[in-house]
């Protein structure tokens, strides 16, 4: 009988390098040495070795959200989407292995109590979320995380291309299964360039097997095709009118199931009911800066003649995590994305803010 394989061991530092929010208001950040910590109870140390950046990481940096409980301090750690290779295990945490490849996600942890976890939609506790243990920060080198909440990373998955399934992916994921559209049925994607964007069109296309309509802005055109999209409407054709015309007759004058916003946009969603047809769902994804605006044209009187939904979809919960990452790793899904060290973050977000960016970025944490 073989002999059992000795535990893995690794030499953890005693400091570590991290990306902070050095000037929360602004686009800056800072790298900064920290000290490495040590895992309490429940809790694992992860070497970080990739993290996607997120829109709404500029979000939190610029305290442009006005729906947050408190304004972003100075030194906060974004990111959260890490992908590492857990270093080190605290107390009672035996539900992993060191060495084992782990993700992070926005939401991080879930107690497993309340009611959302028990009816299998763990994660959407917004309480709990704004609250608690729920953001380590993947913009650094070493994160703590529960043992019972990190998500596991199938073995023929790179660590870069894992990252951005972390949020981007499973949000999106998560937003065309409570659409409720079924294959066959036609999904508009707004923003279907955009970080989540092209990722929610080929899951859609590709994976759930719905026809896609996918709205951006005319140089996006190629990428959206080629992730699937049937057809492509660029949103600087067309006025509010014009484009729910354009919907409707590439849907046979019906409208589509289910439409999903990606991007943060007001005027999106203002546009978005008029694209649905009769039992539609609308999907809020994108989260508008500034303050906060009610969806226009959301009239009762219309809303209960065309029994239209609107629901609103938080990232999504570890079941989804793992089915997206395992769609990932069969070739379904793939980020399209360029790799950048830490030291570029501030650029990487000057870039998003300009709306100049394709897909997504990773940062390489090593």
């Amino acid at each position: 009988m073989a002999a059992e394989a000795t535990q893995k061991t690794f030499d953890i530092p005693k400091t570590y390098k991290a990306a902070v929010y050095d000037k929360p208001g602004t686009i800056s950040t800072r790298i900064v040495e920290l000290n490495t910590p040590d895992p309490g109870p429940g809790d694992v140390l992860v070497r970080l070795t990739h993290s996607g950046v997120c829109h709404s990481d500029m979000g939190v940096m610029e305290n442009s959200w006005r729906g947050l409980p408190y304004p972003t301090q100075p030194g906060q750690i974004g990111g959260h989407e890490g992908v590492g290779v857990v270093h080190k295990l605290g107390p009672g945490s035996d539900r992993v292995k060191v060495g084992d490849r782990v993700g992070i996600k926005w939401i991080a942890y879930a107690c497993g109590a309340c009611p959302p976890c028990l009816e299998g939609r763990d994660g959407v506790c917004f309480n709990q979320k704004i609250s608690g243990y729920y953001h380590p920060g993947t913009f650094q080198q070493y994160a703590l995380a529960p043992a019972n909440y990190v998500t596991p990373i199938p073995d023929s998955l790179s660590s870069e291309d894992a990252a951005p399934m972390l949020c981007a992916g499973v949000t999106t994921y998560s937003a065309l299964r409570k659409s409720d559209a079924k294959s066959g049925q036609w999904a508009v994607i707004v923003g279907a360039g955009g970080g989540l964007g092209h990722l929610a069109t080929q899951i859609g296309s590709r994976g759930m097997a719905m026809r896609i309509i996918g709205i951006d802005h005319g140089s996006k055109e190629s990428l959206v095709k080629e992730c699937g999209a049937e057809v492509f409407l660029d949103i600087t054709k067309f006025d509010d009118k014009t484009l729910a015309e354009e919907v409707k007759k590439v849907t046979g004058g019906l409208g589509a199931s289910a439409v999903i916003v990606c991007t943060a946009s007001n005027n999106a969603y203002a546009q978005a009911l008029d694209f649905l047809r009769f039992g539609g769902t609308l999907v809020c994804v994108g989260m508008p800066e500034g303050d906060m605006v009610p969806i226009a044209k959301a009239f009762p009187a219309m809303m209960v003649a065309m029994e239209h939904n609107i629901k609103g979809s938080a990232v999504g919960n570890q079941r989804e995590a793992i089915e997206v990452l395992e769609m990932a790793a069969r070739g379904v899904v793939k980020t399209r994305l360029r790799i950048e060290k830490m030291e570029k973050l501030t650029e990487v977000f000057q870039e998003m803010s300009e709306g100049k960016m394709q897909g997504r970025v990773v940062l390489d944490l090593q």
